[in-house]
């Protein structure tokens, strides 16, 4: 099975990159292709043989990573699955892409594999990164519903039969859109313990745009894929629970003026999912309400 990797940039990390790179190389088995793209940045330099793409603004973190999966042919054609890796990451274990082949080929309905997250001072796994909604034990392997966007390989034919990523999304729950997609169309995700990418505990409101995003992506991503029944469960559900985590009085500002957004502006083409796949959703222990 032959791997690509796809590791978008602002350029602001050119230590964390390089390592990043190195470890990329250091993977045991046949070698990884590589293609940074500097999201609206220009690439610092890297290493012999690492392709380069950039562009002159920036896109977002689907729209880079959309970028990078052309480089490698039309829905990244020209290799069988593509790794997915923050900038400032590092794979740790020089197993990892070969784990990733093992996998894939093992099952030929695994689409995505998504990482465990690790500081790398520490060792642990932050709560948000384990993607489903018992995680309480990081070191358990499980089929889940979704994936972590900076630590994940997909199949490059996952691409080519639900499409690539929702570029207008820009930065937030453009995975689970892609994951809703691929699950709809029977491939499977699993979430993979003994696959870690190092990466340092970061809390997501850093990002200036968080609130307002996470609040519109949210709504677009029930109006994109969810049954018409579903659409208002799950976007009020996600209401209430913003309401009892309490943010500040500026981020509950900004999270509303997004949630409105998400009303009030194109979503994009809606294909909402069957009802057999809100039931696998469900059984697999992440029901799309929440």
């Amino acid at each position: 099975m032959k791997l690509g990797a796809v590791i978008i940039t602002m350029g602001n990390r050119p230590d964390e990159l390089r390592a990043l790179l190195d470890s990329v190389t250091a993977q045991h088995g046949d070698r990884i292709e590589v293609v940074v793209v500097g999201n609206g940045a220009p690439v610092p330099d890297v290493p012999a043989g690492v392709r380069t793409v950039e562009l002159p603004e920036n896109l977002g973190i689907p729209g880079g990573r959309n970028v990078g999966i052309e480089a490698f042919g039309p829905c990244g054609a020209d290799v069988d699955a593509l790794l997915f890796l923050d900038d400032d990451g590092l794979l740790p274990n020089r197993d990892t892409a070969e784990l990733c082949r093992r996998a894939f080929a093992a099952d030929p309905r695994l689409g995505i594999v998504t990482f465990r997250i690790a500081d790398p001072e520490t060792g642990v796994t932050q709560r948000r990164h384990v993607p489903r909604l018992r995680a309480a034990d990081p070191m358990r392997s499980s089929r889940v519903t979704t994936f972590l966007g900076g630590a994940n390989a997909v199949r490059t034919k996952v691409i080519a039969e639900v499409g690539p990523l929702p570029e207008d999304f820009f930065y937030a729950h453009e995975e689970t859109d892609l994951a809703w997609r691929a699950l709809d169309a029977g491939w499977m995700i699993d979430y993979r313990a003994d696959m870690v990418l190092n990466h340092p505990t970061t809390a997501p409101s850093r990002h200036a745009v968080y609130h307002r995003m996470v609040a519109r992506n949210r709504v677009w991503l029930a109006r994109r894929n969810l049954p018409a029944p579903l659409v208002p469960l799950y976007t009020g559900v996600w209401l209430l629970l913003t309401l009892v985590r309490r943010p500040s009085p500026p981020a509950l500002k900004a999270w509303f003026g997004g949630f409105r957004e998400g009303w009030t502006t194109p979503c994009g083409i809606r294909r909402p999912m069957k009802w057999r796949t809100v039931w696998r959703l469900t059984r697999l222990g992440r029901p799309p309400v929440i």
